[in-house]
């Protein structure tokens, strides 16, 4: 194999599913991660087949149907007045298209499922990562308390605002969207019955947008809203909202989609951020993974997607015994790099259409969903495959 032990920064989707593709593929890894426990934190996510696919590899399945909710109907578009559905996906298509269902879980759901695939003696917690050293013969991790950790190659999964990005590109802040995502896990016996089906369903109204599904099982309903952020620019997973100021965005739509705001314990709120796509993802025996390297906005639900993939195809390259590290990781960036880009560009063309004010452009949009089947033509997303798509490469 081209590396014995992979160092990895982050313990987040990105990181855990590289060191459970790594592990699987023989090597040692080791995670580090800066929080000092994994807490259940987050939101919903859509585990479309591109991802489904390679949990299955890992074994992670049946665990996947145990905690996730599989859908029946996926991007159903309603218009925000009066509820009535735009367009709608029937998913008993995406396993018949693409070999896969397609899922929704808690963000927390997904990540256990993960760290039950790596050594539970690899994962470190409370280790902050501050930046590397390297040379011909191996690379070092440094630690905020003053350690280092070595190995033959360091993966910077350590999120949008990634230290490690920095001895990868030149750094700089990421670029401040001006939206905000609201968040919020609604008890499905506080929904209405609209939002406890199976189905993924997005409301567009002028200016904003929200998605709601269910989660763990059907007890919840994962509701995700994104509007003007105004002067809010606070970007955290810890940052607290109020289920009033949601609802005032939202008043005066549709009857059911308030009701489930009305639902909403407690809201998360938070800014969005975004990056351009770099140019680079690798530095000798460093390389970027997941949100260090393409962070995405949520519009084309592939965050997480993405990052297993990168996962997955990292694994295959680092395990090849024919080349050394940075050969091995140029190669995971000549596979990955233009994948994710065309994924994260469209996810960014996504925000225009679901935000166009009532008048002759929505109309045209909305004629255009009722004569349009999107699952038709994603099949270069849904199909593919980020192991096999490495190993061609070779």
């Amino acid at each position: 194999m081209s590396a014995a032990r992979v160092v990895i920064a982050g313990g987040g989707i990105g990181g855990l599913a590289a060191a459970a593709f790594l592990s699987r593929a023989g090597l040692e890894v080791s995670v580090h991660e800066q929080t000092a426990e994994f807490r259940e934190i987050g939101a919903g996510l859509v585990v479309a087949p591109n991802l489904v696919r390679l949990l299955r590899r890992l074994g992670l399945a049946a665990r996947l149907a145990d905690v996730g909710v599989r859908l029946e109907v996926g991007w159903e578009f309603r218009r925000w007045q009066d509820g009535r559905v735009l367009f709608a996906q029937q998913l008993e298509r995406s396993a018949e298209m693409y070999g896969e269902d397609t899922w929704v879980v808690h963000r927390a759901d997904l990540l256990e499922l993960l760290r039950s695939a790596v050594p539970a003696e690899a994962v470190h917690l409370g280790q902050r990562a501050t930046g590397v050293e390297q040379d011909d013969d191996g690379i070092r991790l440094q630690l905020a308390d003053g350690t280092a950790v070595e190995g033959d190659a360091v993966i910077g999964a350590d999120g949008i605002h990634s230290v490690l990005r920095g001895a990868v590109t030149t750094p700089g802040p990421p670029r401040y969207s001006g939206l905000c995502a609201w968040r919020s896990l609604v008890p499905a016996d506080a929904a209405p019955e609209l939002a406890r089906r199976p189905a993924q369903t997005l409301w567009l109204g002028p200016g904003r947008h929200l998605v709601h599904y269910p989660v763990s099982s059907g007890r919840l309903v994962n509701l995700v809203a994104f509007t003007p952020a105004g002067d809010f620019d606070v970007e955290s997973w810890e940052s607290r909202g109020r289920v009033e100021d949601l609802a005032a965005e939202f008043a005066g739509w549709d009857p059911r989609l308030t009701d489930l705001v009305a639902g909403a314990g407690e809201v998360g709120r938070w800014a969005l951020l975004d990056r351009d796509p770099i140019p680079t993802w690798t530095a000798g025996r460093l390389a970027l993974l997941g949100d260090a390297a393409h962070p995405m906005v949520p519009f084309f639900a592939q965050g997480a997607g993405q990052a297993v993939e990168d996962a997955a195809a990292l694994a295959v390259c680092l395990s090849d015994p024919g080349a050394t590290v940075p050969e091995a990781l140029a190669r995971y960036q000549a596979v990955r790099a233009p994948r994710a880009t065309r994924v994260q560009t469209a996810s960014r063309g996504r925000q225009g259409s679901h935000h166009l004010p009532d008048g002759p452009e929505q109309q045209t949009r909305d004629a255009a969903f009722a004569g349009d089947d999107p699952l038709a033509h994603n099949e270069w997303l849904y199909s593919y495959d980020a192991e096999e798509a490495a190993r061609t490469a070779r």
